[in-house]
């Protein structure tokens, strides 16, 4: 299932959202401008290389310019590919707007930043002697998803869901959607331990990291007055009067 939008309203404009989400753009945009040689050096010296931050590898000196744990945090902007980055920035736009109005723009910068450091940290728990560079959003995003599951579980999400050459739109309850994606996770992590090419380039553990780190901070870092577990809008096709 691909989200396309969700019928929940927000009451503050998502500030920091759309930064994020323009910075994880601009900052591709540098990378991909980049000639081959020195858009991988780029990555390799703000990505989060698992071995870099345990001690057990270092990079080059012309590499190491960061201290170990500041890529932690610079990793987020980074990305591998358009689809990569497309990806991470619809679920963002989608489920973001309404973390970050529950929160406040702070908070939410506070809460999007440790959810990332600490899926970050989950990845390298789980291969902590990796020399491949982490890069993505997608960790800090995990952890939005997390604490929207909990938020607005009944919230209804208009999704995308190819079937064979045609593909047909649906009205989607917020936790069907977010189980399945958690569910999904759950299982190619699994399956990629124990292979010797592990995720197959997806850090499975750092979107697991980060959902249930977003579970778990949520109710420190929401406004006052925002309940868990919100009752269901009136579904979009209701409103309309169909």
């Amino acid at each position: 299932m691909i989200p396309l939008s969700d019928d929940n309203p927000t009451d503050r404009p998502p500030i920091i959202t759309v930064s994020a989400i323009a910075a994880c753009v601009a900052v591709f945009l540098y990378q991909v401008s980049l000639p081959a040689r020195p858009s991988e050096a780029f990555v390799f010296q703000y990505g989060a290389v698992p071995a870099v931050v345990t001690g057990q590898a270092s990079l080059p000196p012309e590499l190491a310019g960061l201290p170990a744990y500041a890529t932690l945090v610079t990793s987020m902007f980074l990305h591998g590919g358009w689809m990569h980055l497309i990806g991470n920035m619809l679920y963002l736009w989608i489920f973001g707007n309404n973390v970050e109005d529950a929160m406040g723009h702070l908070r939410f910068i506070l809460f999007y930043g440790l959810s990332g450091i600490l899926a970050a940290l989950s990845h390298v728990l789980i291969d902590p002697a990796s020399t491949i560079p982490m890069v993505g959003a997608s960790g800090a995003i995990s952890g939005v998803l997390g604490a929207y599951l909990l938020l607005f579980p009944h919230a209804q999400v208009l999704v995308l869901i190819p079937l064979g050459f045609i593909a047909r739109t649906f009205y989607v309850p917020a936790w069907m959607v977010l189980g399945l994606w958690f569910a999904m996770q759950l299982l190619s992590g699994g399956s990629s331990l124990g292979r010797p090419e592990g995720g197959g380039g997806v850090a499975f553990f750092a979107h697991i990291g980060g959902f249930v780190a977003g579970m778990l901070l949520i109710p420190l870092f929401k406004r006052r007055g925002v309940r868990l577990f919100a009752p269901a809008h009136h579904r979009p096709w209701e409103r309309a009067g169909w």
